[in-house]
């Protein structure tokens, strides 16, 4: 995959950026990016539980891909721009994407996980965002598995690990952050996903 050369402002793009983008990529990812744009305006202002509902549904219906089918990599995390021109992703992908939008949407950081987890009756790794409406609160889940947002007590089916955000990485028991163990910048992907996004590069196939 090599980079296309064009910018990528931020989560917020100009209609000129989407242009250009829609104009390599074709009309399909132009409208997706408007749609997400739109999202976000139509969001401010409106209560948190509502903006989860909203984005969770919004990222649920592009397409899940292996990143091996996908972008020919074995782990490749994937920025929102790169997800949404390009249709597809997986767990990861959708959680970032998730994560975020909700960020620019008003949502403070403090609140949101990126959760690194088991997913039990798959019996394979999975990754999902979390929300905690208060410190101490049992978050709930934003999965691309299911529709519902369900607090992780009756997520049953998953095992978690570990989970992160922009700056803070927690082992994770029952569902919640138990111990910090350090910043989140110990992800390898992790870091050189905010590289790609703060030097505005788009990588498509």
């Amino acid at each position: 995959m090599a980079a296309t050369g064009l910018s990528e402002i931020g989560i917020r793009l100009s209609q000129a950026y989407i242009q250009q983008l829609e104009t390599k990529y074709g009309k399909q990812a132009g409208l997706r990016l408007r749609a997400w744009q739109n999202l976000i305006n139509d969001l401010q202002g409106k209560s948190e539980q509502q903006k989860l509902k909203e984005v969770n549904d919004f990222f649920n219906q592009v397409r899940f891909l292996d990143d091996i089918v996908h972008w020919k990599q074995k782990d490749y995390w994937a920025t929102p721009v790169e997800f949404l021109i390009s249709n597809g992703g997986d767990c990861e992908d959708f959680s970032i994407a998730k994560y975020y939008t909700l960020k620019e949407t008003g949502v403070d950081m403090s609140k949101l996980s990126i959760a690194y987890v088991k997913a039990l009756k798959l019996n394979q790794a999975h990754m999902v965002l979390t929300y905690y409406e208060s410190p101490n609160a049992i978050p709930v889940v934003l999965d691309n598995l299911i529709p519902e947002i369900k607090p992780a007590n009756q997520r049953t089916d998953l095992l978690h690990v570990y989970s992160f955000n922009g700056d803070n990485l927690w082992l994770s028991k029952k569902g919640r952050r138990s111990t910090l163990v350090g910043t989140s910048d110990r992800l390898g992907p992790w870091v050189q996903l905010k590289s790609r996004l703060e030097n505005k590069h788009v990588n498509v196939n």
